[in-house]
């Protein structure tokens, strides 16, 4: 990086991959709030770096379908990290897909003012890590396909000099260097593939050099220098994905050639998207093979999920031994939400009733985590963890419905809170990024 410094801990990943390490890090996309402390307690626990991102489409200046704007999201981190209280220097705030995309069906330059405000955000509230993405067609362009690759990259640079102009005012106090920046939107879909995609294709290492090279000229052309500097990875799609119910698997023999065009570019490595549900020999061979930057979301909320429907197994047990005041029924109200109000989840299932209802419960692309925070599911949870706590969960029940936690109850490892149960449900997830990465 030209002795530039970087936002850690990517500077060290640089490094370490240039040498033919597999070092990587684990990239948490998620506003819930179970998740992002699961994620701070497992940094704390592994003396490493949480790096925890939001989507445009997720946190925005309009609030996005959370609710937050940046600083929101920002707090919410540091709210969730109050009780964990990991080193702050040690969390790494990541945009994913800042750009046009909510408003990809407006004019333009309407299109283009709102993402300009949108990254200006993000980085005046403290987010080190920024993934520019222009590559949809907008509203007035008239086009069905992505846009030409030079536009594509004269809007990248127009939304990092915007970055640039926000991070490195000295007028506005802590603004002490640039963010690093992601390029590149070549990824599945949000959320895992719909119903009936049966195919990925993998990023043409030549589609990729030429992306690059493009980039660099677009911002060479604005003078960008200093920030093309701090340009630490590319999106690509390496063949990994899921959808309903199956996972695509990484096959290294069929990203070769992407794997030998990283080599060429020890200031880059790649950002992987939608790597849930890879199993941990894949997920090493992806760091292995340049892909440093893993993403992950779904396969954490339907972490949280599985242990949530645990508990209220293991509540409906205790209920028919001693009936509580009040059951949970935490199963029945998220269905019911989800029901209720279907946006999130009628485009990307299909079927007859009895199919419906298995794919809201039980779906890879766990599309229950939209509904998470509905005040009444929101209810029912708090309910369902009061009840076990208050009464206690037997061994003998969290043998059987959550066994992996129950052993490592009985080895001192967590509490049998069921907050700590569902938080070591999730970390089980992340510990399988963090092994992909050890030794390196």
């Amino acid at each position: 990086m030209n002795g530039m410094s970087m936002v850690e801990p990517f500077g060290r990943i640089l490094r370490l991959q240039d040498q033919g390490s597999a070092a990587g890090i684990c990239s948490v996309c998620s506003a819930n709030p179970e998740v992002v402390t699961a994620a701070l307690e497992h940094a704390r626990a592994h003396h490493t770096y949480a790096l925890i991102e939001a989507t445009a489409n997720q946190v925005n200046q309009y609030g996005g379908y959370t609710g937050l704007d940046p600083e929101g999201f920002a707090r919410l981190v540091s709210t969730c990290n109050e009780a964990v209280d990991l080193d702050p220097s040690r969390i790494v705030l990541g945009g994913d897909h800042l750009g046009p995309l909510v408003w990809s069906s407006e004019p333009a330059e309407d299109a283009m003012r709102k993402a300009v405000e949108l990254v200006r955000l993000y980085v005046r509230a403290g987010f080190g890590k920024i993934h520019l993405d222009v590559s949809m067609p907008l509203g007035d362009e008239g086009v069905s396909g992505p846009p030409a690759l030079e536009l594509i990259a004269s809007r990248t640079a127009r939304l990092c000099a915007e970055a640039e102009r926000e991070a490195l005012d000295p007028r506005k106090a802590g603004n002490h260097g640039g963010p690093v920046y992601v390029i590149g939107s070549e990824v599945p879909p949000p959320g895992g593939a719909r119903g009936g995609e049966e195919h990925t294709i993998v990023t043409d290492a030549r589609d990729c050099e030429q992306m690059i090279d493009a980039m660099e000229r677009a911002f060479s052309a604005a003078g960008l220098h200093a920030a093309w500097e701090r340009v630490c990875a590319v999106v690509v799609q390496p063949g990994v994905e899921f959808g309903e119910s199956s996972v695509h698997e990484y096959r290294r023999e069929a990203a070769g050639e992407l794997r030998e065009l990283i080599r060429r570019y020890p200031n880059l490595v790649y950002e992987g998207h939608s790597t849930d549900y890879q199993r941990p020999v894949h997920l090493r061979q992806l760091a292995e093979d340049g892909i440093a930057i893993l993403k992950v979301g779904p396969a954490l909320t339907f972490a949280l999920r599985e242990a949530l429907f645990a508990l209220t197994q293991m509540e409906a047990e205790l209920d028919q031994i001693r009936p509580f005041d009040r059951r949970s029924c935490f199963d029945e109200v998220l269905d019911y939400a989800m029901v209720a109000n279907p946006v999130h989840w009628r485009t990307h299932y299909t079927g007859d009733a009895a199919t419906l209802r298995f794919l809201r419960r039980y779906s890879l692309s766990d599309r229950c985590r939209y509904y998470l925070a509905d005040p009444a599911v929101k209810e029912a949870a708090g309910l369902l963890c009061s009840n076990l706590r208050e009464r206690g969960i037997p061994h003998a029940l969290l043998s059987q419905f959550m066994p992996e936690q129950y052993r490592r109850v009985r080895e001192s490892l967590v509490s049998p809170e069921p907050q700590a149960l569902i938080r070591d449900r999730i970390r089980g997830v992340l510990g399988d990024y963090q092994a992909a990465f050890e030794g390196a």
